[in-house]
């Protein structure tokens, strides 16, 4: 009976050592699915990109009350980087990771560093990102992506208030222009 136990006790201990062992890799096709995705957002291949997608996949940024459709990120990354003359995710800085939940769901986490570059004064951003892929049958299904756009956003405020400043400063110069233009016509007159 004891031999019987400590055959049983090995076999379940071997066999759930087993099944742990698939549960985490960094190698995987949907890893590479996911390298793929980064560099076509890298390089603005917005219909590439698309394609590693579901046709129903939910996209969730920084939000879980806002979706996305793969249709919709072309539009979302464009409007998103009009702002900036360069942006990409650093190559040396990127991580990633994939997991296969208790539920059989397959996950890979990204991790990296996005620097963005801004038109209107050439500022360096850069801005730490975690997203994670859940995957069926080789397509991204779902997608949550977080990151911090404090700096960002006060930037572009700094940004649009000099340019209301400007703005505002070519108004007076107008006006002042036009009085004196007014000026002078009424000693031409005289």
């Amino acid at each position: 009976m004891k031999k019987l136990i400590v055959f049983l006790s090995i076999v379940v201990l071997f066999t759930n050592c087993k099944n742990n062992s698939h549960r985490y890799t960094q190698n995987s096709k949907e890893i590479e699915t996911v390298k793929t995705t980064i560099n076509y957002y890298d390089y603005h291949q917005w219909d590439s990109l698309a394609f590693s997608y579901a046709d129903t996949a939910k996209i969730y940024y920084n939000s879980r009350k806002h979706i996305l459709a793969p249709s919709d990120l072309k539009t979302y990354f464009t409007r998103n980087s009009e702002s900036f003359s360069t942006r990409a995710f650093e190559d040396e800085s990127r991580e990633y990771e994939m997991i296969e939940d208790n539920n059989g769901k397959r996950w890979v986490n990204f991790w990296g560093l996005w620097k963005g570059h801004l038109k209107a004064n050439n500022k360096e951003i850069i801005i730490p990102v975690h997203i994670t892929y859940q995957f069926e049958k080789g397509k991204i299904v779902t997608e949550f992506g977080y990151w911090n756009t404090g700096e960002l956003e006060e930037e572009l405020k700094i940004i649009a208030s000099q340019k209301k400043v400007v703005e505002d400063t070519k108004e007076d110069v107008n006006k002042v222009i036009e009085e004196i233009e007014k000026i002078e016509d009424i000693e031409e007159t005289d």
